[in-house]
């Protein structure tokens, strides 16, 4: 992961471009820590998950500040505490939960990661989180060498998955969610027959037990900057969508493809995303804006 035993925190802020029922119409109040155990190449948050590991941005936080964190997106109207790739520090972001609880913290939290995690971890976040919303790279060993380096993730992810789906039954606040799983699948250009096999194993082992949520938002990337390398066409979207039809998933999300790439996060900016996209509370560089 390119950290240490102590947290880093690049931006907190109140996002509105997560799935609705997180989202809301206040926002989700996301976290962004610094560094990540898988380090994709076309990460959108390449700043400060990639290949920068002497330049990411981000700050040291104790627990007790990371705590401090936590109430002050609760006191700006987020529905939810969304922690963003925070793998690495799980020990401190415990401490910090505990210690928001302690002080007033009532909002269900998210663990919003690359669903890359032992069993070990994850028994250790059970009491903790509400709320998963893991990736499902692939389900190809092949694919996950070629794409980040890691052979394992197939096994891993459907070990992480299926312990989280147990006891984390979908539970409704109005038209958000308050407990649950959303599994999110990035389509790869040139990867349909991995994105159908993620499809099909959703469908036998988690549909109706947790939502899916489908993006088209890959983008090639080569140290930060788009190579005008291919992205998903017309003809896989399509592909993808008459499979999700075939397979009866309704329950879930789909994004549309995107046409630009100037919604990729900098976080070198207090806001790191496009206007109306997200509210700052606290930056690494500033700390709390007002």
């Amino acid at each position: 992961c390119g950290e240490g035993a102590a947290a880093r925190v690049a931006v907190a802020c109140l996002h509105r471009g997560e799935e609705p029922p997180l989202s809301g119409e206040c926002g989700s109040g996301t976290v962004f820590f610094t560094g990540c155990t898988l380090g994709c190449p076309s990460c959108q948050n390449y700043m400060i998950s990639g290949y920068m590991t002497a330049q990411r941005p981000g700050h040291t936080l104790a627990a007790g500040e990371l705590a401090g964190i936590f109430l002050a997106l609760q006191e700006r109207g987020a529905h939810n505490i969304n922690l963003v790739t925070g793998t690495h520090f799980v020990p401190i972001i415990i401490e910090a939960l505990s210690s928001a609880r302690a002080q007033g913290l009532s909002l269900p939290v998210v663990w919003n990661s690359s669903g890359y995690e032992t069993e070990a971890t994850l028994a250790l976040l059970h009491p903790h989180v509400d709320i998963y919303l893991p990736d499902l790279k692939t389900l190809d060993a092949a694919t996950a060498q070629d794409l980040f380096g890691r052979s394992d993730y197939p096994a891993v992810v459907r070990t992480a998955l299926l312990s989280q789906v147990h006891g984390h039954r979908l539970t409704w606040n109005g038209p958000l969610l308050a407990r649950g799983v959303i599994v999110r699948h990035l389509v790869v250009p040139g990867r349909t027959a991995s994105t159908l096999q993620c499809l099909k194993w959703f469908h036998d082992h988690l549909a109706g037990r947790a939502l899916l949520s489908i993006m088209f938002q890959y983008i090639p990337l080569a140290r930060g900057k788009t190579t005008g390398g291919k992205k998903v066409s017309p003809e896989e979207y399509k592909l993808v969508a008459a499979a999700l039809d075939e397979l009866g998933l309704e329950d879930g999300f789909i994004q549309e493809p995107e046409e630009a790439d100037d919604w990729v996060p900098d976080f070198s900016r207090d806001n790191p995303f496009p206007p109306g996209f997200a509210v700052p509370v606290w930056s690494a560089e500033r700390g709390f804006i007002l």
